[in-house]
């Protein structure tokens, strides 16, 4: 199957000449054609060729949106909680005086559903597709009381007047697909690494005053670099690309659910140590994979 959007006559010619110089042999071709065939013949594609569009309505029906706010819920990963087992941070209180939100990804539709939505590539901002975002959700989940303040990347001196009960801070990639995500650093995007200093960082000087802790929420693809900042950050989740029902990360940062997901993959300290894998003589992970800490679902009113 050729994907290739642009140029594709340069791309049948190169294919060509590469098969006519027995460079790729027919075999391989006929193996791919095979393939692609039978999956068509297996789906009825030549009985039935055009698209039913019975159950186009039930496209972002609740029912779908329901299941899709169920499966962000079950794939979050909860990577520290507190400074220990005995004192941890999440999950939040509903009802606060008055808390932060902040970040890039908190109030950003494109950036939660990543690439390959709607577009190639995605698009930023919260006019690709409907939903709600994490900022929405959190304002729907905590206490009518709960003053909700967002800044998308306060400085230090903001946060260490704002007297906040806590701060939920959002950040992590931009969309991407295919090589336009390629990266050799693979670093959160900024402004994000200047938020969590000047959240984490100013909160961490407040708790010797009060009572203030700062969870991280990272939307991402893939592991990305976290170890700088994992001191100063009371919590840590990687919520991947969560989609459009962003209510289904406050669902479990407030309790409503507990967490329960795993990492499918070794989480890197730094990029110099990829590739990874379990197994390997070195192996020597910030977090392993399968690591993932739990939480137990509370009945908050």
């Amino acid at each position: 199957m050729v994907m290739v959007p642009y140029n594709f006559t340069e791309f049948i010619d190169d294919l060509t000449y590469q098969v006519k110089n027995n460079i790729i042999p027919m075999s391989r071709i006929d193996d791919a054609v095979k393939r692609i065939l039978r999956v068509k013949f297996v789906m009825g594609l030549f009985e039935n060729p055009m698209a039913d569009n019975s159950l186009v309505n039930q496209l972002g029906s609740q029912e779908h949106r329901e299941l899709a706010r169920e499966a962000v819920r079950k794939s979050l990963v909860l990577l520290k909680n507190g400074e220990s087992a005995d004192k941890p941070l999440l999950p939040l209180p509903k009802k606060a005086t008055k808390i932060l939100v902040a970040g890039t990804h908190a109030d950003n539709l494109g950036y939660q559903c990543g690439g390959w939505t709607i577009t190639w590539q995605g698009l930023g901002g919260n006019d690709l597709t409907t939903g709600t975002t994490i900022l929405q959700a959190v304002k729907n989940t905590v206490d009518s009381s709960t003053q909700v303040v967002y800044s998308e990347n306060p400085d230090a001196g903001f946060v260490k007047s704002g007297e906040f009960s806590y701060a939920i801070v959002v950040v992590g990639e931009p969309p991407y697909a295919e090589t336009y995500g390629d990266s050799l650093n693979l670093t959160i995007s900024e402004p994000g690494p200047n938020t969590i200093y000047n959240v984490c960082g100013s909160v961490k000087c407040v708790v010797v005053c009060g009572s203030v802790k700062c969870v991280v929420v990272v939307i991402s693809g893939r592991p990305v670099v976290v170890q700088p900042f994992v001191s100063s950050i009371d919590a840590l989740v990687a919520a991947w690309l969560p989609g459009t029902e962003g209510q289904g990360v406050a669902d479990v940062l407030f309790g409503d659910y507990g967490f329960t997901g795993k990492l499918a993959r070794t989480w890197f300290k730094t990029v110099d140590q990829l590739p990874m894998n379990v197994g390997d003589p070195h192996y020597d992970p910030l977090f392993p994979f399968g690591f993932g800490l739990t939480t137990k679902p509370t009945h908050q009113n």
